[in-house]
């Protein structure tokens, strides 16, 4: 055959060292590499159609300006919540710490002073706060009238003895 003849090693292959490779191994190699590469575009592109269609959703019928406005707004919005919530939360404590001193517990006993007398229209009532401070009512209801006595609780207990209706009272408030 008369022809060119093409030498299947180059001088350029030669020069690095690699003068022994067939060209054919080369080839298919870039091959593979631009494959690789169309394959990593074909991703990317996809990446970004998904990407601008998010942005188009968020950007729908706005400009540059109007978004500004609208982040600025979620902004301001944001630092009202803020301060209601640190409100909401100074207001939390004043209402529990007044709580402390209201009258949270009750104990009532309803009983007959007087056997002659029915209908249980004594009774005691017993109201305490969360330290278990506050105090006893007892009214007595005779044929002669009404009586009505007080005693301090400090603590859940009492300096003056107390009746056995009483200390239900107290019992019944202190969750005994």
């Amino acid at each position: 055959m008369n022809g060119i003849y093409v030498s299947a090693t180059s001088d350029f292959l030669s020069s690095i060292g690699l003068g022994g490779l067939d060209i054919g191994y080369i080839f298919v190699g870039l091959v593979a590499m631009a494959l690789i590469l169309l394959i990593m575009c074909i991703v990317l592109l996809v990446k970004t159609s998904n990407l601008k269609k998010r942005l188009d959703k968020f950007t729908t019928g706005k400009d540059g300006k109007s978004l500004e406005k609208d982040i600025v707004g979620l902004y301001e919005d944001n630092k009202f919540l803020k301060a209601n919530v640190d409100r909401n939360k100074k207001d939390i404590r004043t209402i529990y710490k007044n709580m402390e001193s209201t009258f949270q517990k009750m104990g009532v006993v309803k009983y007959d002073a007087f056997r002659q007398m029915g209908g249980q229209l004594s009774f005691c009532l017993a109201l305490l706060n969360e330290k278990n401070d506050g105090f006893i009512i007892n009214s007595v209801h005779s044929t002669e009238g009404c009586y009505s006595y007080t005693k301090v609780i400090k603590n859940g207990e009492c300096d003056i003895s107390l009746g056995e209706e009483e200390k239900k009272a107290l019992q019944i408030a202190m969750g005994e």
